[in-house]
């Protein structure tokens, strides 16, 4: 049994200017902009969002810029078997996390979970 749910959404910018990208988004939303560890620091700028528990990050990307989510997970293998089983594919491996395809085309993550709200308001699958 493992549990999972809406981790955030990811604004992958095609920019040389992560933090005029991230100045933007945070002022579209209102949500300050807040900086990450350095290790992430260079391609990552974290937008506070404390009105709905979400994390919301904008990301330098090569690809062309658009939107994602993140569903996060307390078992990142099960996960990803059970959205397969629902049509999803894999695409790649990327550190501890999958990049996703839904039957859709749309991509997205399966990552670790992180947030404070995580074991309350996940869904419990089998």
């Amino acid at each position: 049994m493992h549990k999972s749910k809406l981790g955030g959404f990811i604004i992958d910018c095609q920019t040389g200017d992560l933090a005029g990208a991230a100045d933007f988004w945070g002022a579209a939303l209102g949500m300050p902009v807040r900086e990450l560890p350095a290790a992430e620091a260079a391609s990552y700028k974290r937008l506070e969002d404390s009105q709905h528990g979400l994390d919301v990050e904008v990301q330098i990307v090569s690809h062309p810029s658009r939107v994602h989510l993140d569903i996060e997970t307390d078992d990142i293998e099960a996960e990803v078997r059970r959205l397969e089983k629902l049509g999803a594919r894999r695409v790649q491996a990327v550190h501890a996390w999958w990049v996703m395809e839904a039957p859709t085309g749309q991509r997205f993550c399966v990552v670790q979970a992180a947030s404070k709200s995580f074991a309350q308001h996940a869904s419990r699958w089998p």
